[in-house]
């Protein structure tokens, strides 16, 4: 890959900034076929049919009329600021957070940018009932038989991340594998994209993959293009009370923090602050 581009703007010659997500996902396309070749894909199909997800149970969780649900998300770092937490123990997070009130987790497995990885998802699943989202860069359905095997419920599928017969066929093998599937989106094309794939749950990720700026503003915007009977949740950018209220107001049926929660001293009080300020606060129209 190309790090290093040059346009010409305003009569001089600037350098652009590298492509992050085609960073990753070269990362990860390596990490995978690594992983098929140290465990292939027959052995992973074994693990997973000892699993019972439960994908509708995810859906329904996202549902509450009450409170905006609130998927919290455990990770060690991120590219844009480092590690968020030396003492990362992730049973002992998603336990916290349990405990506080989310609606479900996520557990971001990604190992070159992120620090992540399968035995975090498992010790999540061991620690708690919640229903659990792998959040990852998955470009193959080998992943998606992974998250099972780990005990996932849900996988996320980044549209930018793939082409729209790959989107397609992972929805369906999402489906088939019991799997909720949460497609990721970051502007009104990828949106289009993911409704002509047939996705049933959208995230609106405020966080342009490719260069880390976030604007929760175009979550904002983009919420009333989301059909009614499907699920909409927004995510990034995420820190208060008046944040979650006003993408409650603006019609999402639930948000996904990670961040915000996973830095603080007590990740767990952190998100039951966050949704004490949010209980009587009920879903816009879209």
């Amino acid at each position: 890959m190309t790090t290093v581009t040059h346009a010409v703007q305003h009569g001089r010659t600037e350098r652009a900034r590298p492509d992050l997500l085609e960073a990753i996902l070269g990362a990860t396309r390596h990490a995978v076929a690594a992983a098929e070749r140290r465990r292939p894909v027959a052995i992973v199909e074994k693990a997973a049919a000892s699993r019972s997800p439960r994908g509708e149970a995810f859906r329904v969780a996202l549902r509450s009329t009450d409170r905006i649900p609130v998927i919290a998300e455990c990770k060690r770092r991120s590219p844009s600021r480092g590690v968020l937490r030396e003492d990362y123990q992730p049973a002992l997070v998603a336990r916290a957070y349990e405990a506080a009130g989310a609606a479900a987790i996520s557990v971001l497995t990604e190992p070159s940018f992120f620090d992540g990885g399968l035995d975090h998802l498992e010790a999540a699943r061991e620690a708690v009932a919640i229903p659990l989202l792998r959040k990852d860069f998955i470009v193959s359905e080998y992943q998606l038989v992974e998250a099972r095997a780990s005990g996932a419920d849900a996988a996320l599928l980044i549209v930018a991340a793939l082409d729209d017969r790959t989107l397609r066929e992972l929805i369906t093998a999402a489906a088939e594998l019991d799997l909720a599937a949460l497609v990721e989106v970051h502007d009104a094309a990828e949106l289009s994209r993911a409704l002509a794939a047939d996705a049933r749950l959208i995230g609106v990720n405020s966080r342009n993959l490719r260069t880390l700026e976030v604007d929760i503003g175009s979550s904002l915007s983009l919420v009333s293009a989301i059909p009614e009977d499907l699920i909409g949740v927004a995510e990034s950018g995420i820190k208060t009370a008046a944040d979650v209220m006003a993408l409650r107001q603006a019609g999402y049926d639930g948000v996904l923090v990670g961040e915000s929660l996973i830095a603080q001293a007590d990740p767990g009080a952190a998100l039951n602050t966050l949704l004490r300020g949010t209980e009587v606060v009920t879903r816009g129209d879209r």
